[in-house]
């Protein structure tokens, strides 16, 4: 037996109590972390996370995750912790992604609880002490395209007016998002982190990297999702139902109207630009390959997007004539 399962399962059977369980692979994610589904004999079920903690810090979840469940959000309640060994036993929220519930019928009521909690996350969640989602990061962010995606993993050799025109994009979208109001933000408002589960729904996972930042983040992450992809009329739709919550709440104001679309066009293509080059660093540094084949998903949204700015045409026509043929070339 591995040395880390070993000590989960001396972890388990002792400060735990935990006795005649079984223990499984339950998920992993693009970090260090791995989930295991903790099965005891009376049929109840927990989820064991083990973090190594020379790799990763199991204080920010645990922090992130009180914020969120006192304000009645649904996230995994914390049944026991060792954040020197880097475990914790969490409430087992099941298997069931939104990713595999959403279609036509679903879509309305899923993204509306979504919203929902999303809204109240926004008004309510806390973000003293947390990161600040500012200028450096923002860009350090932007950057991973160009590193990863445009040299690492393609090899593009972008000359001095390829370098100047990110330069002066990237530049946009850093204005963008700091122009906008600064709340919680989740930082992976997607399919693949919510969950069908038991009420009060979503139940939200993969909140440990939180900041205080742009309003709109969250709700491009939720709707522009680089796992699935819904027309422009459905996801401008489902922005202003979002605005009209948000508003109610105060977490907009109705004099933000007039910018709410460009503020929420051009934090996704800020998004969308930093995920192309985390999938391309997730393949060529960490071996990870699974997530190559959503770039061209993650690509068309920023190219769909642009089309209504012109002083970002530069990005558009980078992605149109060298960065997709080089990917499609490279798969």
């Amino acid at each position: 037996m591995p040395e880390r399962l070993a000590r989960l399962n001396e972890w388990l059977h002792g400060p735990c109590g935990l006795s005649g369980f079984a223990v499984e692979p339950a998920s992993g994610d693009a970090s260090f972390r791995r989930y295991f589904r903790v099965s005891l004999p009376d049929g109840a079920t927990f989820i064991a996370m083990d973090a190594p903690p020379d790799k990763e810090d199991c204080g920010p979840f645990v922090d992130i995750a009180k914020r969120l469940e006192d304000i009645g959000l649904h996230v995994p309640h914390i049944h026991a912790r060792d954040l020197d060994q880097g475990f914790l036993l969490l409430e087992d929220m099941g298997d069931t992604l939104y990713l595999g519930q959403l279609d036509e019928r679903s879509a309305d009521r899923l993204y509306g609880d979504a919203c929902s909690a999303l809204v109240a996350m926004q008004a309510c969640a806390p973000v003293d002490g947390l990161p600040i989602y500012g200028r450096d990061l923002l860009m350090q962010e932007l950057e991973l395209f160009r590193h990863w995606l445009c040299g690492v993993h393609l090899a593009l050799g972008l000359d001095a007016d390829d370098q100047g025109m990110l330069d002066a994009v990237f530049e946009t979208l850093v204005t963008n998002a700091l122009e906008q109001p600064q709340v919680f933000v989740h930082r992976d408002y997607h399919s693949r982190n919510l969950m069908v589960t038991a009420p009060p729904m979503p139940g939200i996972l993969d909140f440990q990297d939180a900041v205080a930042g742009p309003v709109t983040y969250d709700l491009v992450s939720l709707l522009k999702d680089a796992y699935i992809r819904w027309s422009r009329e459905e996801v401008r739709d489902r922005a202003w139902g979002y605005f009209e919550l948000a508003v109610q709440s105060g977490v907009l104001m109705p004099e933000h109207e007039g910018k709410f679309q460009r503020w929420f066009d051009l934090m996704g293509i800020q998004r969308h630009v930093k995920v192309a080059g985390i999938f391309a660093r997730l393949y060529r540094r960490d071996g990870k390959s699974g997530y190559l084949k959503d770039i061209p998903l993650v690509l068309d949204y920023i190219h769909e997007a642009v089309a209504g700015y012109p002083e970002l045409a530069g990005l558009s026509a980078l992605i149109e004539e060298r960065v997709s043929p080089a990917l499609a070339r490279a798969a």
